[in-house]
Order: C-alpha cells, then sequence, then structure tokens
C-alpha cells in the first residue's frame, strides 16, 4: 500500500510518498531536478522497507526553503521529519542532490542512520575534474549528460501532481521552483564543506555509480568512497545520471544486496 501525504513538521510543510509496511523503515531523498513520484524503484524498496520519500524544502508542495541559510539547516529539518514518521533509525537512499544530503544526514545524525546508499551524489568538487554546471546546460546537452542513452529514454512523469496543476504552464513553473531550489544547494559549485564531514560517517556506505555518468563522473564517485570509512563502490554499466530509472533490475539488485 502507498499513500501520499502532506504534513507539518515543526511549522514546515512537507509532502512525501510511502510505501511498504515493513518494521525497518527507509529514507529516500531524491534529486535535484524533481520528485519521481511512485517509481517502481522506490516500490521495490518498498518491498522490504517502509519507505518515506519527501519532497525537498522548496519542492512541490514542500516550503520552508527561506528559512535555510545552509545545508546543516535542511539536515535538521530531515532529522526532525525522521524523528516525527520513524520510532528508530533508518536506512538513507539519496540521489544526486539528495546523495549530497543524505552524506550530510548520516554524518550529522549518525544515531539515526543506519545503512547509506549515495547513489551519483554530488556534494564534492575536484579542481582537475570540474563538474559541468547543471543549470547552464541546455535541453538537449542535459539529456546527453544525464542518460546513457540519449534518444532511447525519457524521464517519466513523477505521480505527484503540480502545484496549481489546472494553470496549463503549471510543469513548467514547477521545475523553475525545483532548479531555484537546488541552486541554494549546488551552485556556483556544489561544495558546502561535505568533503570535511565524510570521514565521521559510521554507517555501512555504499557508492552507486552510472558508469556512463556525465554530470557526475567517476572520480567523484571513488572520492566519495576514498572519504568515507569502509565505504563501498558499484558501478551499474548502461547507466548515467538515472541508474534507478535506466538500469532499474541492476540498480534493484545491487542495493537489495548492500541493504540485506
Amino acid at each position: 500500500m502507498s499513500a501520499v501525504r502532506v504534513e507539518t513538521v515543526n511549522g514546515t510543510t512537507v509532502r512525501s510518498w510511502s510505501g511498504g509496511d515493513s518494521a525497518r523503515g527507509l529514507l529516500y531523498l531524491h534529486g535535484f531536478e524533481r520528485h519521481p513520484g511512485e517509481a517502481p524503484f522506490l516500490q521495490r524498496l518498498a518491498r522490504t522497507h517502509r519507505v518515506v520519500a519527501p519532497e525537498h524544502p522548496g519542492y512541490g508542495e514542500s516550503n520552508g526553503l527561506d528559512s535555510m541559510d545552509h545545508v546543516l539547516d535542511l539536515v535538521l529539518h530531515y532529522r526532525r521529519f525522521v524523528e516525527s514518521r520513524f520510532e528508530g533509525p533508518v536506512d538513507v537512499v539519496g540521489h544526486s542532490l539528495g546523495g549530497m544530503f543524505a552524506a550530510e544526514f548520516a554524518a550529522i545524525c549518525p544515531h539515526l542512520t543506519n545503512s547509506l546508499v549515495l547513489v551519483a551524489p554530488y556534494g564534492l568538487w575536484i579542481d582537475d575534474d570540474p563538474l559541468p554546471d547543471p543549470f547552464l546546460l541546455n535541453e538537449h546537452e542535459l539529456r546527453a549528460a544525464k542518460w546513457s542513452d540519449p534518444e532511447g529514454n525519457s524521464q517519466p512523469e513523477s505521480s505527484l501532481p503540480f502545484p496549481d496543476g489546472e494553470d496549463p504552464n503549471a510543469k513548467l513553473y514547477d521545475r523553475a521552483r525545483n532548479m531555484a531550489a537546488a541552486t541554494k544547494f549546488m551552485w556556483p559549485i556544489p561544495d558546502h564543506g561535505l568533503r570535511r564531514r565524510l570521514p565521521l560517517i559510521r554507517a555501512r556506505t555504499l557508492i552507486v555509480h552510472g558508469a556512463d555518468d556525465n554530470l557526475v563522473p567517476r572520480s567523484y564517485a571513488d572520492e566519495f568512497a576514498r572519504l568515507i570509512p569502509g565505504a563501498k563502490l558499484a558501478s551499474i554499466p548502461g547507466a548515467a545520471h538515472l541508474p534507478m530509472l535506466e538500469r532499474e533490475d541492476e540498480f534493484g539488485d545491487v542495493v537489495d544486496a548492500f541493504l540485506g
């Protein structure tokens, strides 16, 4: 059974998707473009976990971004959210921008983190291998960077409705809001000191990298794995920045095996 829920946590409105009835909790944090909604990979995770996947502040119907001055404010927001929705520590899976948030959460809230899965995470900067700026890429360039097969893949629509969905421009407005929210943590570079905090992570950690990712290349996955004690790295062939969509079965097998 799955459900979409809108609630108030410490004065902040949060919309989330949830599924599964296991005693084992899982927090999923989405990427910089949008929440995936009731995606098949989330439904697969919900076979073994009670999955809760919130929209980030500033995305969709979730608010509170204006009161956040630093990524620490965002982490404390998710600490309150986890404490309100779960009875103890959870597995944390984060993709892209959500991977940055998940790593920060694990470093700052170790008592709430069982295992950690970072999928194509942002959060670092390597001078010798600078990241492309996703906010400056045109639609064609972004598609080429985030898909292994740009012509054969299209990102599915989220099942979560757009705010003001009756407006014919609702989709455009929603994307503009989402991207503006992402810039707060990713622009001009997504390095807010996470490098110094990654060695503090004590949770079992898996880094998942799409072998053809041209948004967050392999050197960044290697650096995350080097900085987090005991971290494992899994590279998925035939996938780029969205391995959970492009190679759904392979992604599910790797994550299921790690989470046990």
